[in-house]
């Protein structure tokens, strides 16, 4: 996916609000490198507890001193290292977004293997923070058209699992074109049901 972009294209914006696709790509790249629970605490404490800010200050950071994130990513393909506050569940489901995150604005389309699409979609709903998509989402059913999963109440939506994703993590716009049902009417800014 990143293989041969252009400069343009490593600083588009990303699905992420304030990240660019270099940036993404560091955030994945630095999943088995990162700093430890103290370092990571340290930091959060800089940035008044925000890990959002955290996160994304970490990956502008690791994309500045690393020129070749490409190779940087190959070459920790096969590692099994995770930072400490994370879980393999969600780990998960952060790459499959992140991929995302990439292909959307690079117009690229880069599916979801049906079977880990289902297990990231139902982590994102059964988890609160920092999604919250289950109270997001009130009021709406969602179901994928390509893999059997659903969940919620309410209005229908259906989707496949790839797009249902994106409308679990708060990426509505980019979910929106791949969804029907009428509960699609109910989808307001940031994918929070009206």
């Amino acid at each position: 996916l990143l293989a041969g972009l252009d400069d343009d294209a490593w600083q588009r914006p990303s699905l992420c609000s304030a990240w660019r696709v270099r940036d993404i790509a560091a955030h994945v790249a630095l999943t088995p490198q990162s700093p430890g629970i103290g370092g990571i605490l340290l930091r959060g404490i800089r940035a008044r507890g925000d890990f959002d800010v955290v996160n994304r200050d970490m990956a502008v950071e690791h994309a500045a001193r690393t020129p070749d994130l490409v190779a940087d990513l190959r070459e920790r393909a096969d590692s099994r290292s995770r930072p400490a506050i994370t879980t393999l569940d969600n780990l998960l489901f952060d790459t499959m977004v992140h991929v995302q995150d990439v292909a959307v604005p690079l117009g690229r389309d880069v599916d979801v293997p049906l079977d880990a699409g289902r297990e990231a979609a139902e982590r994102v709903w059964r988890m609160g923070w920092p999604f919250w998509a289950r109270r997001r989402l009130r009021g709406l059913r969602l179901s994928a058209t390509d893999v059997a999963w659903s969940a919620g109440d309410g209005e229908d939506v259906y989707g496949p699992v790839r797009a249902l994703l994106l409308l679990l993590t708060g990426r509505t716009d980019a979910a929106l074109p791949e969804l029907t049902g009428p509960g699609v009417a109910r989808l307001g800014a940031g994918g929070v049901a009206r």
